[in-house]
């Protein structure tokens, strides 16, 4: 696809988005609700890649399932096939095949799962036997992906012994496990989480109606746009106060950069606050996928910063950090990585690395929708082109339609 060539200096911003659906719930809703044995539909999922490809997965059609770029479809699937009798093949593209799940397949196995790897020991394709699994107890390292540990979770009440899992060292992430926690309640599951430890004893999920809330992920940007801009005001559709998702956080943390929220029944209303703090700290081991929003917003907000808990960017679609790096400094901005799993910027700059012939900088996206959307912004200030624009299909496949709506200072 071509790059999208974006810049719109001075525009009226005075918007109304309907947000999509939270990908984390859906991907969720849907594994319970199959758990469940439930016929009903859970209302507003997901439109992205992710949750596609979970629903293409669960129709249980196909021997082999291939979810491409979609890492919470293969975390989430290696569990429940592990539990699903049948023999599966489960894949995903050249990138999937490079992200680790070594600590969760030895966690099935150990729990009496049958699962082989097809090529590079510790990385997908995964060879899986389904099968009733024993449960037991295990102990987990809390420091990697939540998604392992909420995979193990939501299959656990249909283990014989149920499960208990220890966790061990720091736990990142956590309102992503309390996130699972909450809907597997909601679905009429109990499960105990005391400090580090999880207990699950063996239960059945009963048939509930569920609608997703909107995606307080991609909010993220319409709040980085607004501060970025400093004027105008936006209305984001389908936000909840009392959220399940830990990344509402971005409402508080961008109060201090330059937007205030007022909460309503259908959403959220975005307007300027004036505030602009001279230095950003913040640890984001609960809320990583923010980082990448914080970290442009800063820089084009000329506030140096210093992010921390962000060791799990490594192995997300990309390695985080250095792509934040790498593409930052087009813009003349020079980032260093004082410890592992922080990033910094003192303020340091240089110039910018504008195309000649065009004037813009362009955005390389490294196969991730998150480096695409948290770039986009730059356009207020500057002339970009972003390559392989289709990667926001993973999370907001509108977000340009939306975006597109700024250089028109459109109102729904």
């Amino acid at each position: 696809m071509e790059p999208k060539h974006l810049y719109f200096p001075s525009a009226d911003i005075h918007l109304d988005i309907l947000l999509p659906a939270s990908k984390s719930i859906s991907n969720r809703a849907l594994i319970i609700n199959a758990l469940s044995g439930s016929r009903s539909e859970i209302r507003n999922l997901s439109d992205c890649d992710d949750t596609k490809v979970m629903l293409r997965a669960l129709k249980l059609d196909q021997s082999i399932i291939d979810v491409g770029a979609a890492g919470t479809a293969m975390r989430f699937l290696t569990a429940y096939l592990a539990m699903t009798e049948e023999e599966w093949t489960l894949t995903g593209s050249e990138r999937m095949k490079q992200r680790p799940v070594r600590l969760l397949v030895e966690a099935l196995n150990d729990l009496g799962a049958e699962i082989e790897y097809l090529e590079k020991s510790g990385f997908p394709p995964l060879s899986i036997k389904g099968k009733k699994l024993t449960g037991g107890t295990i102990h987990f390292d809390g420091s990697v992906s939540s998604q392992y540990i909420s995979a193990l979770m939501m299959t656990a009440p249909y283990m014989n012994e149920g499960l208990n899992i220890i966790l061990e060292g720091e736990i990142i992430s956590l309102p992503y496990i309390l996130m699972t926690k909450n809907m597997m309640k909601e679905f009429g599951v109990e499960v105990n989480f005391l400090t580090n430890r999880i207990e699950i004893a063996p239960q059945f999920y009963k048939p509930v109606d569920f609608t997703v809330e909107s995606d307080w992920s991609a909010a993220s940007y319409w709040f980085e746009i607004l501060s970025i801009a400093g004027e105008g005001e936006i209305f984001l559709k389908g936000l909840h106060q009392n959220s399940y998702q830990g990344d509402s956080k971005v409402a508080e943390l961008f109060e201090n950069l330059g937007v205030a929220v007022q909460y309503f029944s259908d959403g959220v209303l975005l307007t300027p606050n004036r505030k602009k703090i001279d230095f950003f700290n913040y640890d984001f081991i609960n809320q990583p996928d923010l980082a990448q929003t914080f970290a442009v917003t800063c820089c084009l907000k000329n506030i140096p910063f210093h992010l921390k808990g962000l060791k799990s960017l490594k192995i997300k679609e990309t390695d985080r950090i250095s792509a934040l790096k790498t593409e930052l400094a087009k813009f003349g901005f020079l980032l260093t990585e004082p410890a592992e799993g922080e990033l910094s910027w003192s303020g340091e700059k240089k110039d910018a690395c504008h195309f000649e012939e065009t004037g813009e900088i362009s955005i390389k996206t490294y196969d991730d929708h998150r480096m695409a959307m948290a770039f986009a912004p730059a356009a207020l200030l500057f002339p970009i082109a972003i390559e392989h624009p289709e990667v926001v299909s993973k999370s907001y496949p509108t977000f340009w339609e939306d975006v597109e709506k700024i250089k028109k200072g459109k109102v729904n």
